[in-house]
């Protein structure tokens, strides 16, 4: 049971309204993670805005940036985001055999060596951000990977921590 519960978008204000329907045009619903944080609509408006720009648009083709959704909310335990993201994947094309590699072992899921470098390079950033070897950000490099590729990677891997947080201490149900 959700400890606040998500806002019936009929129940809305306005300003929030105005939010989920771009939401609703995205996805074909509003997703609980947003319902409830448009109990502080600042929060939310701040929210869809950085999935709309990491998302939504950037370099990296949207497969990368959803098998790091995956992953990194696989490796925080956040089911509400590994589902949420599979369903992603499965929406974009990719069938379950395809999201059962990447979830497995994302060096054998058709990954090109950048993306999975990059891929490691986030994973690597969630799990221990003070020791990131700089082996592995050269790897990331020597791959081909820009600047602006390896900052969108983990812009993906930090809008990720911040829901798996969210969503895991208020308990918000899984509605994909």
């Amino acid at each position: 049971m959700p400890r606040v519960p998500p806002i019936d978008p009929t129940d809305a204000s306005p300003e929030v309204q105005t939010v989920f329907a771009e939401i609703r045009e995205a996805f074909g619903r509003v997703p609980n993670l947003f319902r409830t944080q448009a109990h502080f609509p600042g929060l939310l408006q701040a929210n869809w805005n950085k999935v709309k720009a990491v998302m939504m648009g950037g370099l990296l083709p949207r497969r990368v940036k959803e098998a790091i959704a995956v992953l990194v909310s696989k490796d925080n335990a956040c089911r509400y985001c590994v589902a949420a993201h599979t369903a992603a994947l499965q929406a974009i094309g990719a069938c379950e055999d395809e999201i059962a590699r990447i979830v497995e072992d994302p060096d054998g899921a058709g990954f090109s060596p950048k993306e999975k470098a990059l891929i490691r390079l986030a994973r690597h950033a969630n799990a221990d951000p003070h020791r990131l070897p700089d082996a592995l950000l050269a790897t990331v490099r020597a791959e081909g990977a820009t600047d602006a590729e390896i900052v969108e990677a983990l812009g993906v891997m930090e809008v990720f921590v911040a829901f798996n947080r969210f969503l895991d201490a208020l308990q918000v149900d899984v509605d994909f």
